[in-house]
């Protein structure tokens, strides 16, 4: 019988390279491996054959000397192996297994190891409401946290003073119960120990076995100037306790900023709108002007038209992260009187007479587009 065709038994063209000659044997392997085939001839001579393949064609040196002169080349110096074998750099069936399922392993083996070493703590969230003017100049003060800690008792252990956990022994420490499923080998979290890999005999009676106690500590914060709604600041380790002396995690007070009844926030700048009267925005007028630290006297040019803004720099919010200043703006709002006395009323009618309502200029621009929009 005429030798076989390496690359026709792995399904592959002459021209695949290293990687696809691999899945190629990869897919074939996990069909007719022995293990998955029990007492089936005709799989384990497959098997064989496949293997003896990929141990050719995955060895650039055989590889050129099979291209060269087929099996010749390969001087005899090739050996099939038993039933079970498998080509270099393969373990075993399980080792088939292992891109698919080395991940999840190893993310097994690292939380096992994660609880050796210690489990950092919970982060915590406090909010934390300040008034408009807190927010502007910032604010020290103190907060009371609820959280666990270590238990002064047991030391963070769980177990009673002058004892310690021991070994489970239903999964050798582990804290996996490993057992076999067709041709699996499939683990499961201890039910014994819930994946500790030890056992309190005796727990310690503060923290009843837990190796934590809930307090409520009081903390100084320092709030900086500049924060604003939404913003949060981390407050290292004021978090809960760790398990098996892990780190304590950390305290994120996240900030609310409260309303304000005349101020707005516009990024860094504060936005203030101020009433004037109809003679004050036409004549001009000194008007007194709110601010963050007080009040400050500005004058307001004769007219002045509604929804004009002023800026008084500097006066807004510093940047949190110190660049610099916001500026305050004020938003000038002229009120219409709602009641006029008969007197005001023929003044006004006196001075619409004289000046004309046509010939303002704002007005004159609207009546020249209308006119220009419905011909």
């Amino acid at each position: 019988m005429s030798p076989k065709d390496y690359y026709s038994i792995l399904g592959v063209s002459r021209e695949a390279g290293g990687d696809d000659i691999k899945m190629a044997y990869r897919k074939s392997a996990l069909k007719y491996h022995p293990d998955r085939n029990p007492g089936n001839k005709e799989a384990e001579e497959k098997f064989k054959e496949i293997s003896e393949a990929y141990e050719v064609l995955s060895d650039p040196q055989k590889k050129q000397a099979y291209d060269q002169f087929g099996h010749a080349g390969l001087g005899g110096g090739f050996g099939r192996g038993g039933a079970g074998a498998v080509p270099p750099g393969f373990g075993g069936f399980e080792d088939l297994f292992g891109d698919i399922f080395g991940d999840l392993f190893g993310a097994r083996r690292q939380e096992r190891r994660r609880k050796t070493r210690g489990v950092r703590g919970e982060d915590l969230r406090y909010d934390f409401h300040v008034s408009f003017k807190e927010a502007a100049f910032g604010k020290k003060t103190q907060i009371t946290v609820p959280r666990t800690v270590a238990c002064e008792q047991c030391l963070g252990s769980g177990a009673k003073p002058g004892t310690k956990p021991v070994t489970c022994a239903s999964c050798q420490g582990s804290g996996e119960i490993r057992f076999q499923q067709g041709f699996f080998s499939v683990s499961r979290t201890c039910h014994h120990c819930r994946g500790e890999g030890s056992v309190i005999g005796s727990p310690c009676q503060g923290c009843r076995g837990q190796g934590t106690v809930r307090q409520t500590k009081t903390i100084e914060v320092n709030i900086p100037a500049g924060v604003d709604t939404g913003q949060s600041l981390r407050l290292s380790g004021e978090g809960n306790a760790g398990r098996h002396n892990g780190a304590s995690g950390d305290l994120y007070l996240v900030i609310h900023v409260d309303e304000h009844p005349f101020f707005e926030r516009e990024d860094n700048n504060v936005v203030c709108e101020v009433p004037i009267s109809f003679t004050q925005a036409a004549l001009g007028a000194q008007i007194e002007v709110p601010m963050l630290d007080g009040k400050v006297q500005m004058k307001i040019p004769a007219g002045t038209q509604w929804g004009k803004v002023f800026r008084l720099k500097g006066k807004g919010f510093p940047d949190v992260h110190g660049y610099g200043r916001g500026d305050q703006l004020v938003r000038i709002v002229i009120e219409t009187p709602s009641k006029l006395s008969r007197q005001q009323r023929e003044a006004l009618q006196q001075f619409s007479d004289v000046s004309g309502d046509k010939e303002q200029p704002i007005r004159r621009g609207f009546l020249e587009k209308m006119k220009e929009f419905f011909g």
